[in-house]
């Protein structure tokens, strides 16, 4: 009588899955998630430097040229404060406070209006700058801005270009704000590590 032996792998079976797990383990191995590398390996010269830009941030919310759009904001609320309100922006960065002056490049994101008791915004946004040897690179800045501190500070957390790996802080100082159409001029000194 002949024997069932589909109920057992056989030899030949258990033999495939065994270098089957061998062959995976094996292109683990040799495909790392991470690997350790030197700055050198990437074309980044060391030492880092140390940056400051100088430059001037126009916000227009009213008027002509507007470059900072709420596009979203709470139906309902007990506060009479902007608290809930989301803007998108396009503001021009400027060597002077004058916004017809040169232009050095942009500021690109989104703030939202996050507090209940102050003028206080959550900004994300980037430096996208369009001139000389900081042409094409970025630096991304994402942190609290209490509006009416006389200097408030957030961190760059990061850039492209000539800024790759940057990190420091950006102090941001109104120079002049109209409380009637809520467009204003901010100075900006920013202090970055970055290679080059």
């Amino acid at each position: 009588m002949a024997e069932n032996h589909s109920k057992h792998p056989s030899a030949t079976s258990f033999l495939l899955i065994v270098l089957s797990l061998i062959s995976t383990l094996a292109a683990v191995e040799s495909n790392p998630f991470s690997l350790n590398l030197s700055p050198s390996s990437l074309g980044l010269k060391k030492p880092e430097k140390l940056s400051h830009l100088h430059f001037y941030f126009h916000g227009v919310v009213t008027g002509k040229n507007v470059t900072a759009v709420r596009v979203a904001q709470a139906p309902t609320t007990t506060n009479s404060s902007p608290f809930r309100a989301v803007v998108v922006i396009d503001d021009l960065l400027t060597v002077s406070p004058d916004i017809g002056s040169k232009l050095d490049g942009k500021a690109q994101g989104i703030y939202a209006l996050t507090s209940l008791t102050e003028a206080s915004l959550l900004m994300a946004y980037n430096f996208a700058f369009i001139e000389g040897k900081y042409n094409g690179s970025n630096l991304s800045v994402l942190g609290r801005n209490p509006v009416f501190s006389a200097v408030r500070e957030m961190p760059v957390i990061d850039g492209s270009g000539v800024f790759r790996f940057a990190r420091g802080y950006a102090e941001a100082k109104t120079h002049t704000f109209d409380l009637k159409t809520g467009n204003g001029v901010t100075e900006y000194n920013v202090y970055v590590f970055h290679y080059e």
